[in-house]
């Protein structure tokens, strides 16, 4: 996270997204695995730049969308049995993220498919981009280090293999 407090050019990105106080102050109070909805935000928009940038990718949507793809407000799901929460939150909060991000921001094409296919393969909306992929990657991984923390840290060892495996294999396709 020190990394991202110093990156200049990631926090000029952001910084409008970061300011609007409907998304910072709302994120930061709802819980999202072993942390904040607002810090696996951070983390998932800040190693995907960080990923895209490195492989020639548009990093500026990468970065807004990362920071973007969860943006919604857990009210809506609060209802229901488990079976229901689970399907609502694996297919739905995607296009829910999308809503409320065009609330209150520009969200280009790009951008908008990036967050509304950031379960994929949980669910069926593939992505259509190199840059939806990598938060999609990004994503997966540090939700399950981020989820791992509650049972155990071989399994983040684990997940670290696994990213560091794909980024092999983008490089060398």
């Amino acid at each position: 996270m020190d990394r991202m407090i110093q990156d200049e050019e990631y926090n000029n990105i952001v910084s409008s997204i970061l300011s609007e106080k409907e998304f910072s102050g709302k994120m930061k109070e709802i819980r999202h695995h072993d942390s904040t909805r607002l810090n696996h935000l951070l983390k998932v928009s800040y190693y995907s730049y960080k990923i895209a940038k490195s492989l020639g990718l548009d990093y500026r949507e990468v970065a807004r969308a990362g920071l973007l793809h969860d943006f919604y407000l857990d009210s809506v799901y609060d209802q229901g049995k488990l079976k229901d929460k689970v399907l609502l939150y694996t297919v739905r909060h995607p296009e829910a993220a999308v809503s409320n991000a065009k609330k209150f921001f520009s969200l280009s094409e790009k951008e908008e498919d990036i967050i509304r296919t950031h379960m994929f393969p949980l669910d069926v909306k593939v992505p259509k981009y190199a840059e939806s992929w990598v938060v999609n990657f990004v994503d997966k991984g540090i939700s399950t280090v981020e989820f791992g923390h509650k049972f155990s840290h071989q399994l983040t060892y684990m997940v670290n293999f696994y990213i560091i495996i794909l980024l092999h294999m983008m490089r060398i396709g």
